[in-house]
């Protein structure tokens, strides 16, 4: 059984506060929400599999060693709506009571992220508007060594693409595992996603219809094999995606694609 350790899609409202991680607030109402459960539960529906399902904002707490225990205890990483601040920084940062008079610093979860995923843990790096280069910069993938292990090229300005409309999907690479068997254009519509480059030596497999963007791509980086979608698996870009009878199916082949690279 394969263990897979799943940050974000989770969001807490707080009065007028919506939080979906430590850095990013808006104004909506008062609720507690895990998007996740959708991909939690295509994950583990074919029984073969266990998830743990994190908020961001536990991800960000971790304290010296505990994301090492993580890496040495979980085969694959995914990562949704997870801006680069929640790697690169840590809350004792901007607690002065643990200030003292001594050099803080605290090990680097980017690069941590890059050497697991290298020697071998596997990774999925999911879209919205905190992933990639995410609504005005703010997701940051492409300004960190998370760029070294992406199978796409992050832009260097704001990506979302939205449509009240939608957009559907196609496959380019049909026969490619992580897709065989599912009808990509059955897809209901995708209400956005994050507009990225194709990279060299990675392989889009589906693209979106109406723009040719990439919509799945995959690489190889060192023993660990990395996949990218480039929108929301859940609400809202994906509020249509989770009822769509092909969506457990599509993922639980794309974790099963991830773990082929085990053997």
């Amino acid at each position: 059984m394969a263990k897979v350790y799943y940050v974000g899609d989770w969001a807490v409202m707080l009065g007028p506060v919506f939080a979906e991680t430590p850095f990013n607030y808006t104004h909506k109402g008062t609720e507690i929400f895990n998007y996740g459960t959708w991909l939690k539960e295509a994950f583990e529906s074919t029984g073969r599999h266990e998830v743990t399902s994190v908020p961001t904002w536990d991800f960000y707490r971790l304290g010296p060693g505990e994301f090492e225990d993580v890496l040495a205890e979980y085969d694959v990483l995914v990562f949704s709506d997870v801006e680069a601040k929640n790697f690169q920084l840590a809350p004792q940062f901007f607690d002065r009571s643990k200030f003292g008079n001594q050099p803080l610093t605290f090990p680097d979860r980017v690069r941590l992220t890059v050497e697991a995923i290298e020697g071998g843990t596997h990774a999925m790096f999911l879209g919205g508007w905190l992933s990639f280069n995410g609504e005005m910069g703010k997701g940051g993938w492409g300004r960190t060594g998370l760029k070294n292990v992406l199978p796409v090229t992050c832009l260097e300005i704001e990506d979302l693409r939205e449509s009240t409309e939608g957009f559907t999907g196609q496959g380019v690479a049909v026969d490619h595992p992580v897709i065989a068997g599912v009808d990509l254009e059955s897809m209901p519509p995708i209400l956005g996603y994050n507009i990225v480059k194709p990279r060299k030596g990675c392989d889009v497999i589906a693209s979106w219809k109406e723009t040719g963007d990439p919509l799945l791509s995959v690489g190889q980086f060192g023993k660990g094999r990395v996949l990218s979608y480039m929108s929301d698996p859940a609400p809202h870009w994906g509020c249509n995606f989770v009822y769509w009878d092909g969506y457990q199916k599509l993922w639980s082949q794309a974790l099963d694609w991830l773990l082929d690279g085990t053997h």
